[in-house]
């Protein structure tokens, strides 16, 4: 068992570095063709943790965000459930992009909501955290049941790589990062599931009660545990 369980912590571990970087290669990419139109300035903290690098999360642009995202979910957290339209115009101003038929539970919590995108014919139950320091996306018909929590946010494994010497402040600082979740159409998520950084879960698939996903989840599977793990093929795919 124990052997199983390091030789688990070290694949995760491979494939964390390689997720990050294969996504840090896209996202930097990508901005250094913005920078070489407009002017090659160096990267700003945001642009650093859209493009899966270390950056600074008490920056004054992180902040601005935590205090529109804090004073809307406070408004929508206190509305009754009945009040739908108002809580639709609210979920508009909080995310990034929202489709039609779409319910969120109270209460709710998220990080910026700003990199929330949400597809159409969506329920997300009560009690969800949605911590979106990066892109969350979510499809189409999709279900997210209560309590589920979605980390787009992380820290280094290794407490050296974690911790660094901070000179400006003569202490230590940690070390932050942050990658995308992608939630595919048609998906349902049982309740108490946490989705880590990074993580893909294709179109129709379907994630047990509980269940911890630490890596990325084929379309029409059945996936369950911690770590998940595909159970068998559903929707007629074999």
């Amino acid at each position: 068992f124990n052997k199983n369980v390091f030789r688990d912590m070290e694949e995760s571990k491979k494939e964390e570095h390689e997720k990050r970087a294969e996504i840090r290669a896209q996202r930097v990419s990508e901005t250094a063709l913005i920078k070489s139109i407009y002017g090659g300035e160096p990267m700003n903290e945001l642009e650093k943790c859209m493009a899966g690098e270390y950056y600074d999360c008490h920056d004054p642009i992180f902040l601005g965000f935590k205090g529109h995202a804090r004073k809307l979910l406070k408004e929508y957290n206190a509305l009754a459930y009945e009040q739908k339209e108002e809580k639709y115009n609210i979920l508009k101003q909080l995310f990034g992009g929202i489709g039609a038929n779409v319910t969120v539970g109270s209460p709710f919590i998220c990080d910026y909501g700003r990199n929330i995108y949400i597809g159409d014919h969506v329920s997300v139950n009560m009690n969800c955290t949605f911590v979106d320091c990066n892109k969350i996306t979510i499809g189409n018909n999709v279900l997210i049941a209560s309590n589920v929590q979605l980390y787009t946010a992380t820290h280094p494994v290794e407490f050296a790589e974690r911790y660094i010497p901070d000179q400006d402040s003569q202490s230590e600082k940690f070390q932050t990062y942050a990658l995308p979740i992608k939630i595919g159409n048609g998906c349902w998520l049982g309740g108490g599931v946490i989705v880590l950084p990074g993580v893909t879960i294709g179109d129709g698939s379907v994630i047990g009660a509980g269940s911890v996903v630490t890596k990325d989840i084929p379309e029409n599977s059945l996936a369950v545990g911690n770590p998940c793990r595909v159970i068998r093929k559903i929707n007629g795919d074999k």
